[in-house]
């Protein structure tokens, strides 16, 4: 694997999100899976708990990761449980957004789905990227976010996403973004992808940056 550049950890992050918006053959899209919630439970926040829940859960169960993995291509090659964490936690962080109200396909909503993955650093990343809430967020702000703050994001984003490749492609995240901090069992970091689910239910249910 060549050397991982900050274009080259975004360009996974936007395709890995344009897969999960559409779906592949064994896993629903984000439209599906998040009106599937929605209609299930009638509160917002009691669905996307639920979601989070059952898909820790789910992928959990050895194999289904590495299933996953082999439908999945990339730009850049990745190991198969790698993609596949990747691919399920920004679907879940999708779906989030999507049950409460937001426009998944916008330019902002994808850069707060990524900073999201940011997990226990999230706060960190919003304070560096220099925003300042002084209410709930709505889906009303999100368009008063300067683009050039956006970019920022991405950047730290992807900055987080590399910081523990080595030379040689190889991956150690567990500082990083924790997309795959400690892959252990089945390759699905149970703790770090709620960390990653609360954020979403923080920012795009609640309204908060925590």
């Amino acid at each position: 694997m060549s050397e991982m550049t900050g274009d080259k950890a975004l360009s996974i992050l936007d395709k890995t999100y344009e897969i999960a918006l559409n779906g592949i053959p064994t896993s629903k899209s984000v439209y599906v899976l998040a009106e599937e919630y929605k209609e299930r439970y009638k509160e917002d926040l009691k669905a996307c708990q639920k979601l989070r829940d059952f898909q820790i859960m789910k992928c959990g169960t050895s194999g289904f990761l590495t299933g996953l993995g082999g439908l999945i291509t990339l730009p850049v090659a990745l190991p198969a449980n790698i993609t596949s964490v990747l691919y399920v936690q920004i679907r879940m962080v999708a779906a989030i957004a999507k049950i409460g109200g937001y426009d998944v396909h916008s330019d902002e909503v994808q850069s707060l789905v990524y900073l999201c993955l940011t997990g226990n650093s999230m706060k960190d990343v919003v304070k560096t990227a220099g925003i300042a809430f002084s209410s709930k967020f709505t889906t009303a702000m999100i368009k008063k976010i300067p683009g050039t703050v956006m970019v920022k994001i991405n950047q730290k984003v992807g900055f987080r996403f590399i910081t523990k490749f080595g030379q040689k492609g190889i991956i150690n995240l567990g500082k990083a973004v924790p997309i795959v901090g400690g892959i252990v069992g089945a390759g699905f970091d149970i703790t770090s992808t709620t960390i990653i689910a609360n954020n979403a239910i923080n920012l795009f249910i609640k309204g908060n940056i925590e």
